[in-house]
């Protein structure tokens, strides 16, 4: 199993549940150190766990090959990928490739990432597909006329934009995917109001409600990491789970919730023509062209 962005959050939270109850699981990340540091406390916490790094920079399609090309070399089977990794309304930046930095790496790595490792994922029979969403992404829009916000950005607008393309990918990957008789699936979750590093770009006010100073006072809208992953975890486990389903928190809101449950999400998410469009658009700007049949893994990577 891979999780990328596992080294800290709501990442490292659901690699560690994995890992307790005997998956081997492949933390993937940009910052080597950090990887180390959450591989030991991984193993602290269950230490017959067994647990791998992998140094992936989702800014970066050339680390996403390489990436890719790595776990090839080292693992011939992936039961499940879990794209979690993600930026949340950063300073405008930009990727190596020019991508701005929110759908870079939210969307564009994770969707050059899982059709490069497509292969490994159809050779396992019953994997998942699991990409992690938000429910900003009911105020997004795909603005194909200025994607990379080059005429003006407003990060939430960017962070919107990204998490509803999270969820355009895995409805129209669901469909390709049934459409050639995959046993693999493509499911999504959101975590809901989770206290994670993710909110160091927020406004003063949003960084007051999920300091941990205020734990008491904003539980009922704000939850810890471990609560967070829970989503993920049902999404990525559950046997009753079907492609195209999308988890999240049951509570009010869906803030917050112990018990992850199906969840809608926006009409635009599972617009046809526009999940069409965003796959195509994907395909031109990473160069990652996705194969339904399993094929090898040289042969992928120069796809």
């Amino acid at each position: 199993m891979l999780v990328t962005g596992a080294n800290s959050g709501i990442g490292f939270e659901t690699a560690r549940v994995l890992a307790a109850r005997g998956a081997t699981v492949v933390l993937a990340g940009r910052d080597q150190a950090r990887l180390s540091t959450a591989v030991t406390r991984l193993r602290d916490a269950a230490p017959d766990a067994k647990a791998a790094p992998l140094t992936l920079d989702l800014a970066s399609l050339a680390s996403v090959r390489a990436a890719a090309a790595e776990f090839h070399h080292r693992w011939d089977r992936l039961d499940l990928l879990i794209n979690n990794a993600g930026l949340m309304i950063p300073p405008y930046g930009r990727t190596s490739d020019g991508f701005e930095s929110q759908f870079g790496v939210n969307h564009l790595g994770h969707f050059a990432l899982t059709g490069l490792l497509l292969d490994r994922l159809l050779g396992t029979p019953g994997s998942r597909i699991v990409t992690v969403s938000s429910n900003g992404h009911r105020r997004g829009t795909i603005d194909f006329d200025d994607l990379h916000a080059e005429r003006r950005y407003r990060p939430m607008a960017a962070y919107a934009q990204s998490k509803l393309a999270n969820l355009l990918f895995t409805y129209e990957l669901q469909d390709r995917l049934a459409a050639n008789r995959a046993t693999t699936i493509a499911v999504a979750a959101h975590p809901g109001a989770a206290r994670t590093r993710l909110m160091r770009h927020s406004p003063w006010h949003f960084r007051f409600v999920v300091s941990g100073h205020t734990r008491m006072l904003f539980s009922w809208l704000i939850q810890d990491e471990e609560a967070g992953a829970l989503p993920t975890l049902r999404a990525a486990t559950d046997p009753a789970t079907r492609g195209g389903e999308y988890y999240g928190p049951d509570g009010w809101k869906e803030f917050t919730g112990r018990h992850p449950v199906p969840v809608s999400s926006s009409p635009r998410s599972h617009d046809t023509g526009l999940r069409r469009r965003l796959w195509q658009e994907s395909e031109r700007l990473t160069g990652v062209h996705y194969e339904f049949a399993p094929v090898t893994g040289d042969a992928l990577a120069e796809s």
